[in-house]
């Protein structure tokens, strides 16, 4: 499924002025486009790209919204897991975000159910705030 919005979306969606105006260029004007022709969101990636691009997914047609989610959720997992590395370099022996990112993935997939994704993301959770409280122990020790 291609991923779509339209000109009446965006600005239902509050569009910024400037994104707005640069698609509407791009595509010859709103109204030689047409408010409610579906436009493909690697149409606004190729014309304004990555950041408007993910904003526009917050614009996509009800119908579309399952697929979206599906789509963010396996980004972040991306995300996610490009700097996960930093995190077991300081923690080698913490495996909660790795399963968190796997369960995520596993969620956006349909492989995982709503209480399996809470229980990891909750491990994460925990993970993270361990490793905060420790740099703030650190963090003060080395003040004093």
């Amino acid at each position: 499924m291609t991923l779509t919005t339209t000109f009446a979306l965006l600005r239902e969606h509050n569009a910024c002025k400037e994104g707005y105006g640069k698609l509407a260029k791009h595509l010859g004007g709103v109204t030689k486009y047409g408010r409610d022709m579906p436009i493909p969101l690697a149409v606004i990636l190729e014309s304004n790209g990555l950041d408007d691009t993910i904003w526009s997914l917050s614009a996509v047609p009800l119908e579309q919204t399952a697929e979206r989610d599906r789509i963010a959720r396996l980004f972040a997992c991306d995300c996610a897991e490009s700097v996960l590395h930093i995190y077991e370099a300081a923690y080698p022996g913490d495996d909660r975000p790795r399963t968190a990112i796997t369960t995520a993935r596993q969620y956006a997939v349909g492989d995982a159910v709503n209480d399996q994704l809470a229980a990891a993301g909750a491990a994460a959770w925990a993970a993270v705030m361990a490793a905060a409280w420790a740099a703030a122990g650190h963090a003060a020790r080395d003040a004093a």
